[in-house]
């Protein structure tokens, strides 16, 4: 049909003109004129068959257009959704991506916050320990300073110790010097009575004598302004002392010769008269007179001292004074009634005794001198710390002094009260054991001074011829007490016998010998002893002084002779000789003649003993006396 492909080639043609491009309503007219108008218009058009199919065709078109613009909006949605579809996809993974990107971001924002607050961390923990180490720096620093300080202030004290304690034993030293200066003096005063017989001038020999007395004196006072004497003014009074027993020396001889001229003299002269006399009175008259009065061995007798000195005996009090002082300290300790405290009281009096028992077999096994060196010196060390405040064991225990506030002095007054008993029985026994016990006693006396003051006390007390001191009988006094007083045990009134008294006397003597004249071979080389040979000096030229004893006097010279006499003889060398020289000629004869024949044992020992060593030049080492070779280990 060529009609109808024109006509729809002019309904394309219109549709691409202007107006087919204009939207326009068919049913425009219907809208407009109401519905009679409709209906005419209506048939007027179907009236027209060329409209009809206009309008078909029209119809048809917009049927197909409208079939295709819906197909077309179809695939166009179908397009559109799948594309919606696709971005939505898109924009999910995108999301996805975006919140994995976020997250990964979140996560290294994190990671990073971290690690800059580990690393802030780390920096502080690295600045705190560096505080820290500086801190410990500064603290072991400060504790190095305090320890130095501490250190240095222990060790100020212990040179202020030290020196006031060599400073004490020196000003005790000069104290025992001017004693026997002062005795010398008054051995130089007695002889004005010989003034009348000497050619030489007893007057240079007092002034000198003053002069001597004097020095020490300035020395001791000079020393005591200045708190304690230096050892250069401790060796000038030695040497004073030294002077001025010379001085008697020499002035005794001059008196000897003296005398020895006068009594020639008076021989001579009483000879002369005699034979004038029997010439005038003829041959009846030619007697002897009668011989002046003498003393054992033909010199006229010379007073000696009954009494010990006032200044011994004021010393004597002193120490006796001190013991009973510490007795009075630790009577709290004594009298508890505590348990604890008397647990405390026997484990202290065990820990002070039980080592210095020991010693007692240390000197038993002396051939074992290797082993016995380093036992005495742990024995020692062991005392030493239990005096020092340090624990102890004992008895599978420890122990200290500082358990109670009267530990020390409860300690100290034991320790000595054993060291005396073991010279009274242990030394009675066996000599030998002196010189082990003398050797510790010597060495704790050097540590702790007031333990050598404690000993002399109870050794004075137990033996009063260490003082040495005659106790002189009081009115009043019961015969038991004034037996006490001598030395001698009582018990239920019954007196000890003399052998066993004299035996205990031997002992605590020898012990006293041989504290004397040791000292401890690991202390301080540079200390002078405690209580050296200048004491024995002492006594032994106060024993002399004195009136002697029977039995007692010989027994206790032999027995301190014989251990201390070779070290006396190092010591004082002329000196010493001439003193035994005047025991030989002046006091033998006066011990011979208080002396019994039943009592001439110790007499007769004393004699020999002395005699074989004047003869000889020389006085043995005692037996058992400890040599260097006991030491090594």
């Amino acid at each position: 049909m060529p009609s109808e492909g024109r006509c729809w080639e002019t309904l394309k043609a219109l549709r691409s003109s202007d107006k087919g491009r204009l939207c326009y309503y068919r049913d425009w007219l219907l809208r407009r004129e109401g519905k009679d108008e409709s209906q005419h218009t209506e048939s007027m058009v179907l009236q027209s068959s060329r409209g009809i199919k206009v309008e078909g065709c029209v119809r048809m078109y917009e049927l197909v257009h409208r079939m295709k613009g819906t197909e077309g909006l179809r695939l166009w949605q179908e397009e559109q959704e799948r594309k919606v579809q696709a971005l939505s996809e898109m924009a999910s993974e995108q999301l996805k991506r975006f919140d994995e990107w976020k997250e990964l971001k979140q996560h290294k924002e994190f990671q990073d916050l971290r690690e800059v607050m580990e690393k802030s961390s780390r920096e502080a923990l690295g600045h705190q320990e560096k505080l820290k180490a500086e801190h410990r720096h500064r603290a072991k620093i400060l504790n190095l300073k305090l320890r130095e300080a501490e250190q240095q202030r222990v060790k100020q004290a212990e040179q202020e110790r030290l020196r006031k304690e060599e400073g004490q034993i020196r000003l005790r030293a000069l104290y025992a010097l001017q004693e026997e200066m002062l005795q010398l003096s008054q051995q130089l005063d007695a002889s004005e009575q010989h003034k009348a017989l000497l050619k030489v001038d007893l007057a240079a020999f007092q002034t000198r004598g003053n002069q001597l007395c004097s020095l020490i004196s300035g020395i001791i006072r000079a020393s005591s302004e200045s708190s304690y004497p230096t050892a250069e003014s401790q060796a000038e009074a030695e040497r004073a002392l030294r002077e001025m027993r010379d001085l008697l020396m020499n002035l005794g001889q001059e008196i000897t010769r003296a005398c020895e001229d006068k009594r020639r003299q008076d021989e001579e002269e009483a000879q002369v008269k005699l034979q004038e006399a029997q010439m005038q009175q003829g041959p009846e008259a030619h007697k002897e007179p009668p011989a002046p009065s003498q003393g054992p061995g033909g010199k006229q007798n010379e007073d000696l001292q009954v009494k010990v000195q006032d200044i011994t005996m004021q010393w004597y009090q002193q120490l006796q004074d001190a013991s009973m002082q510490c007795v009075l300290t630790f009577e709290g300790l004594t009298n508890s009634k505590d348990s604890q405290a008397k647990k405390i009281k026997m484990d202290l009096q065990k820990a002070a005794t039980i080592p210095v028992s020991q010693i007692s077999t240390i000197a038993d096994c002396r051939s074992l001198v290797f082993m016995a060196g380093s036992k005495l010196k742990e024995i020692f060390d062991k005392i030493h710390s239990l005096l020092s405040g340090k624990p102890v064991q004992s008895g599978g225990r420890s122990v200290s002094v500082t358990l109670n506030p009267q530990g020390l002095d409860f300690v100290q007054y034991k320790l000595a009260e054993k060291f005396v008993k073991q010279g009274e029985e242990e030394v009675a026994s066996h000599h030998e054991a002196a010189f082990p016990i003398a050797v510790v006693a010597s060495g704790i006396w050097e540590l702790h001074p007031r333990v050598g003051d404690l000993i002399l006390a109870h050794l004075h007390k137990k033996c009063p011829y260490s003082v040495p001191f005659y106790p002189t009988f009081k009115e009043g006094m019961a015969l038991e007490d004034y037996q006490r007083m001598l030395g001698y045990q009582v018990k239920d009134s019954k007196v000890e016998q003399q052998d066993n008294f004299l035996k205990r006397m031997s002992g605590m003597i020898r012990l006293y010998a041989a504290i004397i004249q040791l000292r401890w071979p690991y202390g301080n080389r540079q200390e002078i002893h405690p209580h050296g040979l200048n004491h024995g000096w002492r006594w032994l030229a106060q024993i002399l002084n004195m009136e002697p004893l029977s039995d007692v006097t010989a027994t206790l010279l032999f027995d301190f002779l014989e251990v201390c006499g070779n070290a006396l003889m190092k010591q004082y060398q002329v000196q010493f000789w001439k003193m035994l020289i005047l025991i030989k000629e002046d006091y033998f004869p006066r011990i011979e003649a208080i002396t019994s024949s039943g009592q001439m044992g110790s007499f007769i020992r004393l004699k020999q003993f002395l005699e074989k060593c004047l003869q000889h030049k020389d006085i043995p080492v005692p037996k058992g006396f400890l040599t260097s070779s006991f030491w090594r280990s």
